[in-house]
C-alpha cells in the first residue's frame, strides 16, 4: 500500500469522526496556543525592561560610599563621606574608558510656585548628566560651567514638576521656584521620559549645579554618588575595573582592605533582571507545556479507542494482503495529522490571543520565530509519540483474531 493511500484513508477516518477528531485536537490548539502566548509574554518584558533600562543609560556606571564599621556597628552607606571632589577629578583624569562622568548630590523637598507646591528631588550634577542620562532639553539650555562655579541658583525641571507648579499650562522658562525656601530659576526644561522599568517616574526631577546643592541645600563637602557612562556595553568591566583602582589608591585601600565604595553598572541590574525574566519565562513555558502533554495523551486515548472500533477491518485489510507496517502507518499518519493540523490552528490562536492581550491590556508582548517553530516541532514530536504506540498494537492484531472481534 502506497504512501498516498495511506493517506487518504487517514483523512477518511478523521472525516468520519469530525466531532471526535476537533477534541483530540483541542488539546494540543490550547497547548501550542499557550505556549507561544506565554513565550511571548516572558520575552516581551525582557525586551520592555531592557529598553526602560536603556533609556536610563544602558552604560551607566554608580559609585557610592561603602558601608563602615564603627566600634563594632555597620554604619549606614548614605552616611558615609568617603568620596570626594579628589576622587571625581582622578576618575575623570585617568578613566579612558569612561566618556561622560558627573557628581551627584540630591535633596528632597517641596517645590513652590505661587501657590501651587509638590513634593520632588533636587539632584545636584554638572553638565554631562545629561548625555549619561539619555535626557534632552526641549526648551532653553543647560546650565554652564560658570553657574557650577558660582553655585548659582538655576535648574532646569521634568515635566512632571511643570505639570504640577504651571497646571495652567503657562511657560515656566525664566519664573522664580523656591525649593526648600532658596529661590531657583528654571533655564532649561527636559523631555518626558516617563516611567522607568521600576515604575518610578523620571520626569519628577530637578536638576541644578551639584556646587549649590551642596553648598546652599546640604551644607556638605563631600559627595553622594557619581554617575559615569563606559564609552560602550563591552567597556562596562573594564572601567569599573579602572574606577576601583583609582579609588583603591585614592584611599590608601591596601589588597587585604574591604572597600570604603562600591561600584554598580546598569548591564549587572539588566542581566539579573533578564536571568530572572528567564526563570520565569521558562516555568510559564513548562505550566502551558502541561497542556500539549495531556493533548497528546487525548490523542492516545483516541487512537486506542480508534483501533478497537476498526479491529474487523484491519483484520480484513490484513487477511487481503496489507502488511503490519501498513496498518502501523495509517494509524500513525492519522495521529500525526491530528497533531500537526493541532499545531497549525494552536500558532494561529496563539498569535491571535498575543494581540489581543496587548492590545487590551497593553502588555509588552514579542513572539520569536523560534517560539513558532519550537511549540510546532513538539506538537509534531507528541503526535509521533503518543501515536506510535497504539498504531504498533494495530499492526500486530492478528487477521483471524481481529475478523472475528465483536
Amino acid at each position: 500500500m502506497n504512501i498516498n493511500n495511506l493517506f487518504r484513508i487517514a483523512l477518511k477516518s478523521i472525516a468520519n469522526n469530525k466531532m471526535r477528531s476537533l477534541l483530540t485536537m483541542l488539546g494540543i490548539i490550547i497547548g501550542v496556543a499557550s505556549v507561544i502566548t506565554m513565550l511571548g509574554i516572558g520575552q516581551g518584558s525582557k525586551d520592555s525592561i531592557r529598553s526602560n533600562i536603556s533609556e536610563m543609560g544602558s552604560n551607566m556606571i554608580t559609585i557610592r560610599p561603602g558601608a563602615d564599621m564603627r566600634g563594632g556597628v555597620r554604619q549606614s552607606s548614605s552616611g558615609m563621606q568617603t568620596l570626594k571632589m579628589k576622587d571625581y577629578d582622578a576618575i575623570v583624569a585617568n578613566c579612558q574608558y569612561l566618556s561622560y562622568v558627573s557628581p551627584l548630590v540630591n535633596a528632597s523637598g517641596q517645590a513652590i510656585y505661587s501657590s501651587n507646591n509638590t513634593p520632588t528631588t533636587m539632584y545636584g550634577v554638572n553638565e554631562n548628566y545629561l548625555e549619561i542620562r539619555q535626557y534632552d532639553i526641549v526648551d532653553g539650555e543647560m546650565f554652564s560651567e560658570k553657574d557650577i562655579n558660582s553655585s548659582a541658583k538655576v535648574c532646569i525641571i521634568g515635566q512632571t514638576v511643570i505639570e504640577n507648579l504651571f497646571p495652567d499650562g503657562s511657560d515656566p522658562l525664566g519664573k522664580i521656584i523656591r525649593f526648600n525656601k532658596i529661590p531657583f530659576r528654571i533655564v532649561g526644561i527636559l523631555e518626558e521620559k516617563g516611567d522607568n522599568s521600576m515604575g518610578m517616574d523620571q520626569d519628577d526631577l530637578i536638576l541644578a549645579p551639584y556646587t549649590t546643592v551642596q553648598k546652599r541645600l546640604l551644607a556638605i563637602t563631600y559627595l553622594q554618588s557619581i554617575v559615569a557612562s563606559a564609552t560602550s556595553e563591552e567597556d562596562n568591566d573594564l572601567a569599573i575595573e579602572e574606577i576601583e583602582t583609582i579609588l583603591r589608591n585614592n584611599h590608601g585601600i591596601t589588597n587585604s582592605d574591604d572597600d570604603d565604595f562600591y561600584v554598580r553598572s546598569q548591564q549587572e541590574m539588566l542581566e539579573m533582571m533578564s536571568s530572572t525574566l528567564n526563570m520565569l519565562t521558562i516555568l510559564l513555558a513548562c505550566i502551558a507545556g502541561i497542556s500539549l502533554l495531556v493533548g497528546g495523551i487525548g490523542i492516545m486515548n483516541i487512537m486506542f479507542v480508534s483501533v478497537t472500533e476498526r479491529t474487523r477491518e484491519i483484520g480484513l485489510r490484513m487477511s487481503i494482503g496489507a502488511k503490519g507496517r501498513d496498518i502501523l502507518w495509517q494509524f500513525l499518519i492519522e495521529a500525526i495529522v491530528i497533531s500537526i493540523t493541532g499545531g497549525l490552528l494552536g500558532i494561529f490562536l496563539g498569535i491571535g490571543v498575543s494581540y489581543i492581550i496587548e492590545n487590551l491590556f497593553n502588555w509588552p508582548i514579542s513572539i520569536q520565530l523560534y517560539t513558532v517553530i519550537l511549540s510546532f516541532t513538539v506538537c509534531s514530536i507528541i503526535g509521533i509519540f503518543f501515536g506510535w504506540y497504539p498504531a504498533r498494537k494495530a499492526s500486530n492484531l492478528d487477521p483471524i483474531e481481529a475478523i472475528r472481534y465483536e
